[in-house]
């Protein structure tokens, strides 16, 4: 088989990007290289309050999710994160925490991320403060990223900054109409694969992927 590689475009507060999980397990497990990159599509001025419609409308999607991908959205998120108000959606601090977790190796990004995920999703875990994040990291067995993500450095910060800002360049080059998404980079060009592939087949993926 050739080797395929791809990319992942994701926001760790995205649910659909929780949905796409099985999938790119799948992927990985076939030998497809992803390589992660945060957009950061809801931190900074895509930051927004927990507000009552914000979460009917999360919740209700939500439901849609979990019957189209098995993966759970559980009474304790509902209660202990959508229900709680005078919080923000700010995936700033989740995102640095995968940026610290990666920082000597990448593939981390995606151990860090799913348990972002679970945390959020399943356990109904704050992951929208450093302090929620730098639990969940340590917790999962990540103490050093835990530690860096307290006391950021210059190295994290520039890191962090140069993956989110590749992350966003390739979003907007794609024209994508969000996340997740995923590209296959060929001779420096990208081409995105439509999300809705993540909630199909894996043999339609798969194929999407080889075609692009």
């Amino acid at each position: 088989m050739v080797q395929l590689d791809v990319t992942y475009l994701f926001d760790p507060l995205c649910g659909w990007c929780y949905g796409a999980t099985p999938m790119l397990d799948k992927l990985v497990a076939s030998g497809v290289r992803v390589e992660l990159l945060p957009t950061g599509l809801f931190s900074g001025a895509g930051a927004r309050p927990m507000d009552e419609g914000f979460a009917a409308h999360a919740w209700a999607n939500d439901q849609r999710i979990e019957r189209l991908t098995g993966q759970a959205f559980t009474q304790a998120y509902q209660s202990n994160v959508l229900g709680i108000r005078g919080t923000l959606l700010d995936s700033h601090a989740a995102t640095l925490g995968i940026s610290a977790a990666g920082l000597e190796d990448p593939s981390r990004r995606s151990t860090a991320l799913k348990a972002i995920q679970r945390a959020r999703y399943v356990d109904g875990r704050d992951i929208v403060t450093v302090e929620g994040v730098a639990a969940v990291l340590a917790d999962a067995g990540m103490i050093d990223a835990a530690a860096i993500l307290k006391n950021p450095t210059e190295t994290l910060l520039t890191a962090h900054l140069e993956l989110v800002n590749r992350g966003r360049a390739l979003f907007q080059r794609l024209h994508s109409n969000g996340v997740p998404s995923l590209a296959v980079i060929r001779n420096e060009a990208p081409r995105l694969i439509g999300s809705n592939a993540l909630f199909s087949s894996f043999d339609n993926l798969v194929a999407h992927i080889a075609a692009a």
